[in-house]
């Protein structure tokens, strides 16, 4: 699987708009302020394939790559964070809740912020991935805001709160440097079986 040849294919508001071709899919999920389109553009090695933002919640609808015609990643709106109207985050909630519904997630990364303990919205969608026994990976991002000596109590931080079972992968990341590019896409591999 080459992660690099990956290409923007569309955005969608509503489930329905979702492509109907069914491919493994690949949700990506956080905060608004995490950087999760700067993961994908790590993973995918490619430096604009997604927009990422000066302002957090840019992503208000879901973004479909499609990679090597074989594998969906869906870049998901971001919670918690964005200053969006109250009608808008209960649109989001919506449609995130149908998504979900659907049963297209054939794997799931969870991206929360190293430095920090994750928010109650996190662990909100760790639970939520854990009740549907989909698989998933947790990438720390922003490792490289950390000193070496606060990345292991930080990740023992993030694992125990949000609740991961060995089995689960919990990835220090770095969108800025590259580190744990490798892990998780190993981990999407092995997850989507593919």
């Amino acid at each position: 699987m080459d992660f690099h040849n990956t290409e923007f294919i569309r955005s969608v508001a509503s489930v329905d708009g979702c492509p109907r071709e069914r491919l493994p899919e690949v949700a990506f999920a956080g905060r608004s302020n995490v950087g999760k389109s700067s993961v994908l553009n790590c993973l995918t090695q490619r430096k604009n394939l997604a927009f990422v933002g000066q302002t957090p919640g840019k992503t208000a609808q879901i973004n479909y790559f499609l990679t090597d015609r074989s594998l969906y990643l869906a870049d998901l709106p971001g919670y918690g964070y964005a200053r969006v109207s109250k009608a808008e985050r209960e649109r989001w909630a919506k449609l995130m809740e149908r998504y979900f519904a659907s049963g297209r997630v054939s794997f799931g990364v969870l991206i929360v912020d190293a430095r920090h303990a994750p928010t109650a919205d996190d662990r909100t969608m760790a639970d939520w991935f854990l009740r549907s026994e989909r698989p998933f990976a947790v990438a720390a991002n922003k490792l490289d805001k950390l000193k070496k000596s606060e990345i292991d109590g930080n990740l023992s931080v993030i694992r125990a709160s949000l609740g991961l079972p060995d089995a689960v992968a919990l990835i220090p990341f770095s969108a800025e440097t590259g580190a744990g590019r490798e892990a998780l896409s190993r981990e999407i591999l092995r997850g989507t079986g593919l």
